[in-house]
Order: C-alpha cells, then structure tokens, then sequence
C-alpha cells in the first residue's frame, strides 16, 4: 500500500470515527460512554436509541482496531 493510500485510509478513519462519536453522542445524551463504555450504552432507557448506541459503539470499536493496525 503506498504512502498516499495510507494517508487516505487514515483521513477516511477519522471521519467515520468522527462520526461515530456524534452518533453516540446523540444516542446516549452525553459522552458518559468514553469512560464507561457499553455500561453508559446498556442505562439508556430508550431501546431504540440503545440499539443505534450499541450500533454506533460497534462502529466507533472497529475504526479504532483498524486505526491501531494502520498506526
């Protein structure tokens, strides 16, 4: 993978990490789940709004693992 590719993979990383972290946000009502965790997701009351929390988590999980294996 070129120096460029790798560059654009990382860029388009954050933007969907970016986004992840808004749609938690959004779901949870605050950014109690930076330090909580799936805890934080599992006290919303809502179930629709926790399945896209626990959405949004899985999403925020994955670009983060492929943010560590990139570096």
């Amino acid at each position: 993978m070129s120096v460029a590719q790798v560059k654009n993979l990382q860029r388009r990383l954050l933007l969907l990490s970016d986004e992840a972290e808004q749609g938690l946000n959004r779901a949870c009502g605050h950014e109690l789940w930076r330090s909580l965790g799936p805890d934080a997701i599992d006290g919303v009351e809502d179930t629709t709004r926790r399945a896209e929390a626990n959405y949004w988590y899985g999403q925020w999980n994955v670009v983060r693992e492929l943010q560590e294996v990139i570096g």
